[in-house]
């Protein structure tokens, strides 16, 4: 019997750097919804353990004990067959391997196991959106977040997550208000456009290509990177405006990654 999974693009609206435990870990007051845009995973049980890769994102996409789906499997002490169609960039700031994980977690019933994997793959279990905070271990649905018509644009650069911490000067940042309630739309994209992203600039200071990304979304009512890159967001206020730009940016960088998509918010 085939199961499968969708494991759509993790955003980060927000991502506060709130310190640095003594081992390292960073800790982190980050906002975070999903698209409707993602990879998708198919999964056969069969008496081995393989995985196959297809997408426009396949090449390069590791298909050993290297990749997510693979340790997943290992935890939850099942084998068989995975099928991966990858339609999200590598080392995006979006989730990817992460989402991928938490997808075949859901589908084995091993989601104690999230953590293990990585910091990201806890908040990516659910697709509401959600505050994550400390080294991503605690996670809380937030309501009243409001589904998002937006854009997002990655320009073909990976950004390896652990040069961005260290060109991180201050460590030390002040979380995200803890008052998250907002009555309308209007007041919350306000109370976002306050927000930060810590990683932001240290992330664009090494990789010319993410000023370029967020000036190409400049017109947006907030314009913001994800994660630690590369890929940024610009929200705009309908799905046609979203379109208009995604078609826009499309044609100025048709190399470029760019999507108009929206986001799951609370009803």
């Amino acid at each position: 019997m085939t199961i499968e999974a969708f494991a759509p693009a993790k955003i980060n609206l927000t991502l506060h750097v709130t310190g640095q435990r003594a081992d390292g870990y960073h800790l982190l007051d980050s906002l975070v919804v999903f698209a409707d845009v993602g990879d998708r995973i198919r999964f056969v049980p069969a008496p081995s353990k393989r995985i196959d890769v297809s997408g426009p994102f396949s090449v390069g996409v590791p298909t050993d004990d290297r990749n997510l789906i693979w340790r997943a499997a290992d935890l939850a002490g099942v084998t068989g067959h995975f099928s991966l169609e990858k339609n999200l960039p590598h080392g995006a700031g979006i989730g990817g391997g992460s989402s991928d994980a938490a997808a075949v977690l859901r589908l084995l019933g091993a989601e104690a196991h999230a953590l293990a994997l990585g910091a990201d793959v806890p908040v990516c279990l659910l697709d509401v959106p959600q505050r994550m905070r400390g080294i991503g271990e605690d996670v809380t649905p937030v309501g009243a977040v409001p589904a998002l018509d937006m854009v997002l644009v990655n320009p073909g650069v990976h950004v390896p997550t652990p040069e961005v911490f260290a060109r991180l000067r201050q460590k030390e940042n002040a979380g995200m208000d803890a008052r998250l309630g907002w009555p309308d739309v209007a007041a919350f994209k306000d109370w976002l456009a306050a927000q930060r992203n810590d990683l932001q600039t240290p992330a664009a200071s090494g990789n010319p290509a993410i000023p370029a990304a967020l000036s190409a979304l400049k017109g947006a009512e907030i314009v913001r990177m994800s994660g630690s890159g590369a890929t940024c967001f610009g929200i705009y206020p309908d799905a046609q405006t979203a379109e208009v730009a995604a078609d826009r940016i499309a044609q100025k960088q048709p190399r470029w990654w760019v999507r108009a998509v929206r986001t799951v918010g609370w009803s």
